[in-house]
């Protein structure tokens, strides 16, 4: 008999799982409350990301005159803008759904609980729209629920004025001036997208710098880039309201007020600080899986749950939130629910996940950081070479940013790397295969790179 495989979530974790898992032979049902993709990579990742290209098309257009083009004013059809998203989304919607059908792969729209650790209660609706409520036997589950916007007591977004993450696309308009609150990976991209966008905007920084938990150097090129953009840097404040008044000229205005008393006042504001896993409402105390204190489900190297066949995985799993890890944590599942995992094998290592944030310029790392190193006195060979040294960047007429390569200085082992600039995201790719697969920075240097192109710098810093 096949192996019952339940999976709660169709997001990246669980629609690779599914995929991976009816390969393997198993009996896959995948319950979705919302879409087949996931609602963080199809409401958030894949619309913020298709805004961020289109905002970067306008910058480009600003930057013509440069590469020997009169100048041009090219302006934002939002309609049209809207439609590309949805375009887009549907389009990667149709595909995962399609493949998963073909697989034999059994798709519910609805929710689930457990009722014990064997016992999946779902809640869906028959053909004629009544609710239909029935439960199925599972020998593995995965929890692959994904998470939420984190929300503080002292805000309550509106969906008009007073944002969420979520609530910035499909737009309806363009904002005249925004206050983003946030600085992580999230924040700064919303600033970067706002700001090509043409708004006026201010980004709330807790600590001294954005990006706190980036290299110092990654972070000082994005914050001279924002601020010849125009953003308006505060510093050193954390937002205590956030809330919608009408100045003493009748306009209505959101103000942010913040622990020292400063105050930003702007058209809109929205609210960029973490999320949260959605693991209530999923019956886990019925079946005995824990959570930690920040209510994520605990896993170990397999994404087992303290209960040996459900497993967690994507956002809930308290690890890197990136739909890439989520993906790859869904292969890891189905193959150890289909016995394939047992014995020794490489295991998921987050500390090797590469990662980007798509700002202008770009940003991206891998593996092991320069000020980590430091921390904890290990010796390492830093390296780093500024684009401006490198032809194809003065042919794209931008060379802002770097390569850094961080490396054993006994062996050459690549340890990490951080890009910032031009297609750093797809850049870090060559240092990510590096650091997974223990190559050494004469295994780059020796590659027989294109010239000319951007890639040319990483040879340069592996030197």
């Amino acid at each position: 008999m096949a192996t019952r495989f339940v999976i709660i979530g169709g997001g990246p974790a669980g629609n690779t799982a599914a995929s991976h898992a009816a390969r393997l032979g198993a009996e896959v049902t995948v319950i979705e409350r919302d879409v087949i993709g996931g609602a963080a990579h199809l409401w958030d990742c894949i619309p913020s990301k298709t805004m961020i290209a289109t905002g970067g098309a306008l910058a480009l257009a600003r930057r013509n005159e440069g590469m020997g083009l009169e100048q041009a004013e090219a302006g934002v059809d939002v309609e049209a803008l809207t439609e590309r998203i949805e375009s887009i989304k549907m389009r990667l919607q149709r595909g995962t759904t399609n493949l998963l059908s073909s697989q034999g792969v059994t798709l519910v729209k609805g929710t689930a609980r457990m009722l014990s650790p064997y016992d999946v209660e779902i809640t869906t609706t028959d053909d004629a729209g009544a609710p239909k409520v029935y439960t199925v036997r599972a020998d593995a589950v995965l929890l692959a629920t994904g998470s939420r916007p984190r929300i503080p007591d002292w805000c309550h977004p509106d969906g008009e004025r007073i944002l969420t993450t979520r609530d910035c696309y499909p737009p309806t308009t363009f904002p005249e001036s925004i206050t983003v609150v946030g600085s992580g990976v999230t924040g700064v991209e919303f600033v970067h997208m706002f700001a090509s966008f043409g708004a006026k905007v201010t980004l709330v920084v807790s600590r001294q710098q954005v990006l706190p938990s980036k290299d110092p150097e990654v972070a000082a090129v994005l914050e001279d880039d924002f601020l010849k953009r125009g953003v308006h840097l505060l510093k050193g404040a954390r937002a205590t309201s956030i809330e919608r008044e009408v100045n003493e000229a009748g306009v209505e205005e959101v103000v942010v007020r913040c622990d020292d008393g400063r105050v930003v006042r702007s058209s809109h504001a929205v609210l960029a600080i973490g999320s949260v896993p959605n693991t209530d409402d999923l019956g886990l105390d019925a079946a005995g899986v824990e959570l930690d204190r920040n209510g994520y489900v605990t896993i170990d190297r397999h994404c087992q749950s303290n209960v040996g066949h459900i497993y967690a995985a994507g956002d809930i799993s308290g690890k890197l939130p990136l739909s890439s890890v989520a993906s790859m944590q869904g292969r890891k599942v189905a193959e150890h629910v289909l016995g394939m995992q047992k014995m020794a094998h490489r295991h998921l290592d987050y500390d090797k996940a590469a990662s980007a944030i798509f700002t202008e310029p770009e940003i991206a790392d891998v593996g092991l950081a320069e000020a980590d190193a430091f921390a904890v006195g290990r010796k390492i060979r830093v390296t780093k070479v500024p684009f401006s040294s490198t032809p194809k960047a003065l042919i794209n007429n931008d060379w802002r940013g770097f390569v850094k390569i961080i490396s054993d200085p006994a062996t050459g082992v690549v340890l990490g790397g951080s890009i910032v600039g031009r297609h750093a995201a797809e850049l870090i790719s060559v240092i990510a295969l590096a650091v997974t697969a223990n190559l050494k920075v004469s295994d780059i240097v020796e590659s027989l790179l294109v010239h000319p192109a951007l890639a040319e710098a990483l040879a340069e810093a592996a030197e």
